[in-house]
């Protein structure tokens, strides 16, 4: 089955071709005109048409955003500020004439490592997105949860300190504590620069801390890291850990693997899978 995914972000609209499980005709485009309904609708759809395939059986599509899946629409999506209630799936079906499935960004991300990436083995796990937000998406007993609203695992809306763990553990706590950005700090970081270690450690208890509230929720086997900020594991990595030590289940801790992941376009994977059965 040939399938086009499609990844939506709030900086950039990933497009391939996915059959087999094998991925081709890799599209990107940096998102413009975030203030404009009509033109990243125009943008995505280009995107879409640039890797189309005309034996291409469907669309999948993932959205940061609260997903209505039956119906394909989407609701207030993060960081694109014009797309507050979009018929997509209405939209690109006419756009297309092919049938359009679309869900949670992260959820597709997570759907992509159980199917494709590195959580096959695992019954149950939390997937993080760590990048211009923090998203989460849950796999239990093997099947895509998303909740009644599509809307489980939202853990970075919980509160934390003085924001939320969102603010603590994306790209937001580089840039509003440290007026860094997060590749800034990767990069000078690995030059050895004394400052920006201590503010990869900084985020590491932080993310440690998120790691807590995944365990306490969900008990998963597994945790793995995707977005950009994932990159940097090797850096918080240590305090991380560190940080989780004191979780009240010792032996959970003993079991528990964690782990980066290494497939870039593993969520354009993920949103093919939506028409996979499970």
């Amino acid at each position: 089955m040939m399938i086009i995914g499609v990844d939506l972000g709030g900086t950039n609209i990933r497009a391939g071709i996915i059959e087999g499980g094998k991925l081709s005709a890799v599209r990107q485009s940096l998102l413009i005109s975030k203030n404009s309904l009509e033109s990243t609708l125009s943008q995505l759809i280009s995107v879409i048409a640039s890797a189309m395939d005309k034996n291409a059986e469907g669309i999948g599509i993932g959205v940061p955003s609260v997903v209505d899946i039956e119906h394909g629409i989407v609701f207030d999506v993060v960081n694109i500020p014009s797309w507050k209630r979009v018929e997509l799936k209405q939209i690109l079906e006419k756009e297309f004439n092919k049938p359009v499935k679309v869900n949670n960004d992260v959820n597709c991300f997570a759907l992509g490592e159980h199917r494709y990436g590195q959580a096959k083995e695992f019954l149950s796990f939390v997937a993080l997105a760590l990048g211009t937000g923090l998203g989460s998406g849950i796999i239990i007993n093997r099947s895509l949860y998303a909740g009644a609203n599509c809307g489980a695992g939202e853990i970075g809306s919980l509160p934390y300190l003085d924001k939320n763990f969102e603010f603590y553990a994306s790209s937001l706590f580089f840039e509003n504590v440290h007026a860094t950005t997060a590749q800034q700090a990767h990069d000078a970081a690995l030059k050895g620069d004394g400052q920006s270690l201590k503010i990869w450690n900084e985020y590491g208890v932080h993310l440690g801390n998120v790691v807590k509230a995944a365990l306490y929720t969900y008990d998963p086997e597994a945790i793995i890291f995707g977005g950009s900020i994932a990159k940097a594991y090797s850096l918080f990595e240590k305090s991380m850990m560190e940080a989780m030590a004191d979780f009240q289940f010792p032996e959970t801790l003993k079991k528990l693997k964690i782990m980066p992941s290494v497939h870039e376009n593993i969520a354009l994977l993920g949103a093919a899978a939506l028409f996979e059965k499970e």
